[in-house]
């Protein structure tokens, strides 16, 4: 691809891909001339006691995915060859790291970052094309793009969602049919939330009502649900030109994630 200098995008993933993921193909298809995905469970994001192990895995269907997606290349890593013996770097972003999911998930943003900027530094992609459904993790990825003068051009692509209004996760598959019913609450609180604080309703008091409607639908515990810079994810009190909307919640055994603009 290089030696025809065609540009190339990348579409990091950790697999058990959906119409999101094909999604976030579909847009790397109209900005470069090549695609190359990476499908990888990547254990140094997963905290002590999370679902590492019990992640949905499905290699054979997604590489057919892709295959009909028109991804040019995929590349499935094995653990020891990102994580050699020996292997004693980290990557950590500040602050961005400290906020929302961070606190809840020791580690998993050192983890995320530390991996992208390996990808980045084994493809060396032109382009790098992420889903906006982890706002968070694409803000840090961002800084550390900047950070770190990778070069890399980093494209966030709108959530893709169900009818319902419930963003598309590889981790919706935990949900049992119930939960899945109830799980729509998770897109309507914060479109309720977000349409009483655009019309100058005290944020305090909207972002009660949404934690109230959430745990009614069964939801708990609720790990955040907040108003923030989109940019520096710092806690908003007021509207403001970049406020978005963050929530984070269990709904069974199942952590759910998901976010709005303002």
């Amino acid at each position: 691809m290089r030696k025809r200098n065609e540009s190339v995008a990348l579409v990091p993933t950790m697999g058990a891909l959906h119409a999101g993921h094909l999604a976030l193909v579909d847009c790397a298809r109209t900005l470069a001339d090549r695609i190359i995905v990476t499908i990888f469970v990547n254990p140094k994001q997963f905290s002590a006691g999370e679902d590492f192990d019990a992640y949905p895995r499905d290699i054979a269907g997604d590489a057919e995915k892709l295959r009909a997606a028109g991804a040019d290349l995929v590349w499935i890593p094995d653990a020891d060859l990102i994580y050699p013996p020996g292997y004693a770097t980290s990557v950590r972003v500040a602050r961005l790291s400290e906020t929302l999911c961070g606190p809840v998930r020791p580690g998993h943003f050192a983890g995320v970052a530390t991996i992208i900027t390996k990808l980045f530094a084994l493809i060396r992609p032109d382009i790098a094309v992420f889903g906006e459904k982890d706002w968070q993790q694409l803000a840090i990825i961002r800084r550390l793009n900047t950070d770190l003068n990778l070069g890399v051009e980093i494209i966030g692509c709108p959530i893709m969602r169900e009818a319902d209004g419930l963003a598309l996760s590889s981790r919706n598959a935990y949900l049992s049919a119930d939960e899945r019913v109830a799980a729509a609450t998770l897109p309507k609180a914060l479109a309720l939330a977000a349409q009483a604080i655009r019309a100058g309703d005290d944020v305090a008091q909207a972002l009660e009502q949404a934690r109230t409607k959430l745990a009614q639908a069964g939801f708990g515990p609720i790990d955040y649900l907040e108003l923030a810079d989109e940019e520096t994810l710092a806690p908003l009190s007021a509207n403001a030109p970049r406020a978005r909307l963050f929530a984070a919640a269990y709904l069974g055994r199942t952590r759910l994630i998901d976010n709005l603009e303002v």
